[in-house]
């Protein structure tokens, strides 16, 4: 069996200890838990900063991690099992609480009080989990008072398992023009798989990460002609979400953003590059 290294962490020197029967390495170590300790983080095929992106973890997200080595740390992600490599100084401090909300808004802002006019500290994405300790009000505004004492607006966030719909294109469609991004996962930029698993993702649902991944196994395989809302629709490197049966909703190389089109016509012009498509399916509610 060939081991898929965006999911399985192996290298001739090192591995993951639940591979030991299935991949050879000088030495196997299990994975020490960590979690994300900044808004965004890239997570990279190899320990340079030139290496392109696979993925991106948002702030609170947990890690295993494998090893630790000239400022890059070797993790597993813990939300979708993907592994790279990522700046060491973007995991948090061993010891921290665990998070108690997550924001589910495309972006929202941290303040260093509890107060909309106070100097901007952080921009988090949907996604991101934050520790709230306490809650403020100011000028008829609630906010979340996180361990440090900074402050995010209440109606951002939501308790961790609490989810604003199951409506899973609607939360999609909140992304309508936000940049695209290769690699992207964050309301900050966003790629054509991306979309589907953080969608799902605050609908409570579990997706993998790369469309190719999404195509082999999320959900159940239908026919073209049963298209409706919340059905995929995959190409050869690309995927698609309906928002209804003519519409195709997608983070795309074409408008470098989340965009609308029409479905009909998208396989028109997706064509020349990626050929038809090559499959559609309903993930499971």
């Amino acid at each position: 069996m060939i081991l898929d290294r965006r999911l399985n962490a192996f290298r001739s020197d090192l591995a993951d200890a639940t591979l030991a029967d299935r991949a050879e390495a000088a030495r196997f170590v299990t994975g020490m838990p960590a979690r994300i300790g900044v808004p965004v983080v890239s997570l990279r095929p190899r320990p340079n900063a030139a290496a392109g992106i696979d993925t991106e973890l948002l702030l609170g997200e947990t890690v295993s991690v494998f090893d630790r080595a000239d400022g890059w740390a070797w993790v597993k992600a813990g939300s979708d099992g993907y592994v790279g490599y990522l700046p060491e100084a973007a995991l948090a401090p061993a010891g921290d609480p665990d998070p108690t909300h997550h924001v589910i808004v495309p972006r929202t802002f941290v303040y260093p009080g509890p107060d909309l006019r106070f100097p901007l500290s952080a921009t988090l994405s949907m996604g991101s989990r934050v520790l709230v300790t306490g809650e403020a009000e100011t000028r008829g505004t609630r906010y979340h008072v996180l361990a440090d004492g900074r402050a995010v607006v209440a109606a951002h966030c939501l308790p961790l398992g609490s989810y604003a719909t199951d409506d899973y294109v609607a939360i999609a469609t909140r992304f309508i023009e936000t940049p695209y991004l290769w690699g992207g996962r964050s309301g900050f930029g966003i790629d054509c798989s991306g979309l589907v698993q953080l969608a799902l993702l605050m609908t409570g649902r579990a997706a993998p990460r790369d469309s190719d991944m999404q195509a082999a196994g999320l959900g159940e395989v239908i026919e073209r002609g049963d298209l409706r809302r919340g059905d995929l629709v995959f190409w050869k490197g690309h995927a698609g979400i309906m928002e209804d049966e003519t519409t195709l909703l997608h983070a795309n190389g074409h408008t470098m953003t989340v965009a609308r089109e029409n479905f009909e016509a998208a396989v028109e012009r997706i064509g020349w590059l990626y050929e038809r498509p090559t499959g559609y399916r309903r993930p499971v509610v």
